[in-house]
C-alpha cells in the first residue's frame, strides 16, 4: 500500500491524543487498539523512508586491531 507523508503525520498526532479515530482529508480510520496503529506507523515509517523505530538511538562502533 502506498503511504503518504500526511497519512502518517495524521496517525502520529491521534497516537499523541489517544484517539482511535484518524481523519485526513475526506477520509476517516477507526483503529481496533494503540498496538495497531502503533505497527501501522511503524509500516508507514518503514515505507516511507523514515525509520521512526531507530530515531534518537545512538550506535557505537568498535575497531580492534587484530592482536
Amino acid at each position: 500500500m502506498a503511504y503518504t507523508l500526511e497519512q502518517y503525520t495524521a496517525l502520529q498526532a491521534a497516537i499523541a491524543e489517544g484517539a482511535l479515530t484518524v481523519r485526513y482529508q475526506d477520509k476517516s480510520v477507526t483503529y481496533r487498539s494503540l498496538d495497531e496503529m502503533m505497527r501501522i506507523l511503524k509500516s508507514m515509517a518503514s515505507e516511507l523512508g523514515l525509520n521512526a523505530s531507530n530515531a534518537g538511538g545512538r550506535r557505537y562502533s568498535s575497531f580492534s586491531k587484530g592482536y
